[in-house]
């Protein structure tokens, strides 16, 4: 029985492509493709990623060869491979039900977690090679419990190779509370704190999401239980295990968060699934200093048409302003539902703008519905997301999209620090003819592997800046600065 918190509904859509205009010309909605069950179903918290080869990598929760989840690859043209099904392994030992993103190391491989499988079944954590070997570096569980089970969150890279996430449980008497831990690439792993160990969970308990590696060196993360009102905290960690609670919600200013991020001006935004003016979640600020603030409380327009209960983290556009889906929301089939989700955009002030409204079209839902994971911004400008779906799979098992919003192409390092010496992967589009490649205006050595892959060897003398690559079509710029280790 699969104990993983996702929704669960049952429908039938119709297969054909979907391209709408929506709120102005200058943006596009295109449905990529349509799960099928066989090729993954029920994509939950997981972004997508890009890779070098410009395509997109993700999870499914549910489907693939043994309806146990599954690592898929798409083009930017929808074409769907799928790299891995699991509970391939007898038992499931290989890992069942992954729910969150991929990350991928240098060297090309990805690595994730599975909320359950394992050899306790309580979790795995997993390496997978670009052409599909699967190799199981952790299972969750498999005798104190003390290193957690349950992870739902995915992995973080950090500049000492290790890798930093969460569970969302702890085993004995503690069954609720969830760790954080680090993991070397090899598997070995450390339990960095274990929630609940003050008073009343006062530093939260329960549902942590993924890490933020911040450019301070340290963690921030969230909890979805726990703190002053038991509605969840946000928190900061060192690698050394250092852990402080940095705001606890009070349902008010919101509720059970989903996930922060660091912006380039050096604050924390985030949202949470519930809570705030409306109970419907809010977006909110978080100061270095410690100055919290509700940007804006979903569901504050007639019918909740703006969106309601957002599940996934916000990301940062190249255009400096925040974009984000809600789970529910936007347009009501009947009003027994509360709407099927939305795609929005926000400025770092507040000001709020609903991109898309899922199943405007009618009760076929061929655009999507039910978004509980995240937007990625790919490297051409446009914007790339995933649905839960809704109703009977096969079916409707989910779904990818594309939002166009007329940003530039722009240049990506596949991990944004590296040392003086070290290759750093830098993904774009056009990249053949590539005639320089600068960190922070120093120039850099540089190979190009690919139309959409370059590697390049940081600089002695390069600072904390942004990567320019020159082509024969221009100058790409990356979208966040690239730090440059000691």
């Amino acid at each position: 029985m699969k104990t993983f918190p996702f929704l669960k509904f049952l429908s039938v859509i119709s297969t054909f492509s979907v391209v709408c205009a929506i709120a102005s010309s200058a943006q596009t909605f295109t449905r990529l493709t349509k799960f099928n069950g066989d090729d993954g179903a029920r994509p939950t918290f997981g972004s997508l990623i890009q890779g070098p080869d410009g395509n997109f990598y993700g999870t499914t929760s549910l489907g693939g060869a043994n309806n146990a989840g599954s690592v898929f690859k798409i083009t930017p043209s929808g074409k769907v491979t799928t790299l891995y099904s699991f509970c391939s392994q007898a038992g499931c030992t290989d890992g069942d039900v992954p729910n969150d993103s991929l990350m991928q190391t240098v060297d090309g491989n990805f690595y994730g977690t599975t909320f359950e499988g394992g050899a306790s079944n309580n979790g795995t954590v997993f390496e997978l090679t670009p052409i599909g070997v699967l190799t199981t570096l952790h299972s969750f569980c498999t005798s104190s419990c003390s290193d957690g089970l349950f992870p739902y969150a995915g992995l973080t890279l950090a500049p000492d190779g290790e890798f930093y996430g969460a569970t969302s449980r702890t085993g004995g008497q503690m069954s609720i509370y969830g760790t954080v831990f680090e993991m070397s690439q090899m598997g070995q792993l450390t339990t960095l704190y274990t929630f609940c160990a003050q008073p009343n969970c006062i530093d939260g308990s329960s549902g942590a999401r993924g890490l933020t590696l911040a450019a301070n060196g340290n963690f921030y993360g969230v909890t979805g239980d726990g703190g002053a009102d038991s509605a969840g905290t946000i928190f900061k960690i060192t690698p050394e295990g250092e852990f402080r609670t940095l705001h606890s919600f009070n349902r008010s200013d919101g509720a059970t968060p989903n996930g922060v991020i660091q912006a380039t001006n050096g604050n924390l935004y985030g949202a949470t699934l519930g809570g705030g003016t409306n109970n419907s979640g809010v977006i909110f600020e978080l100061t270095p200093e410690g100055q919290f603030q509700v940007l804006y409380n979903f569901c504050s327009q007639v019918n909740c048409s703006d969106g309601a209960n957002p599940n996934a983290p916000l990301m940062e556009g190249s255009d400096g302003n925040f974009y984000g889906t809600t789970t529910f929301g936007g347009v009501s089939l009947n009003q027994s539902v509360l709407g099927l989700g939305t795609v929005y955009q926000i400025t770092p002030a507040g000001q709020f703008t609903t991109l898309h409204r899922f199943c405007a079209g009618g009760g076929d839902c061929a655009d999507g519905a039910y978004p509980e994971a995240g937007l990625t911004q790919g490297t051409d400008g446009n914007f790339y997301g995933l649905t839960y779906g809704r109703l009977a799979c096969p079916g409707n098992c989910g779904t990818v999209f594309k939002l166009s919003m007329g940003l530039a192409p722009f240049v990506e390092a596949s991990q944004d620090f590296g040392r003086v010496g070290h290759s750093v992967n830098i993904l774009g589009n056009n990249l053949t003819g590539t005639t320089s490649v600068t960190f922070d205006g120093v120039p850099a050595t540089f190979k190009v592997l690919s139309n959409t892959f370059v590697r390049a060897t940081v600089p002695s003398d390069a600072c904390n800046g942004r990567i320019e690559v020159t082509t024969p079509a221009g100058t790409l710029s990356s979208n966040t600065d690239f730090y440059v280790l000691p």
